[in-house]
């Protein structure tokens, strides 16, 4: 199956490491893709319950997000990036891709480019 969502694509980037998310969410509203912000599990729930579904995901992988059921339902459904720690162990789901901290937010903003550019197969 090929993700496709018609109009500005939309992304769900998820992170309790609110400057990660609300500068990624930024440079991708100001590339004209929307974005939204979400901190928890339940948010993307909320989300997703009122008929967002996203393009893509950007992930921060920390205990207790990247590990929760929900997100990991969410990943499997949703090309994903992670933004992951070296030093933090975490089960890292199959995802698109892993970016490793420190990492740029332009590096993840033109990895989320390129997935939406190239498609998804599932």
């Amino acid at each position: 199956m090929l993700y496709f969502c018609p109009g500005m694509p939309i992304v769900f980037v998820i992170a309790r490491d609110w400057t990660l998310r609300t500068s990624v969410r930024a440079e991708l509203r100001e590339a004209g893709i929307e974005a939204l912000g979400m901190e928890s599990a339940d948010d993307a729930g909320k989300s997703l319950a009122s008929g967002q579904l996203p393009s893509a995901v950007v992930l921060e992988a920390i205990a207790g997000l990247a590990d929760d059921p929900r997100i990991a339902s969410l990943v499997a459904r949703a090309p994903t990036i992670l933004v992951a720690s070296r030093t933090e162990p975490v089960a890292l789901p199959p995802v698109a891709a892993v970016l490793y901290r420190p990492v740029r937010i332009g590096d993840v903003v033109a990895k989320v480019k390129d997935l939406l550019r190239k498609g998804h197969a599932a």
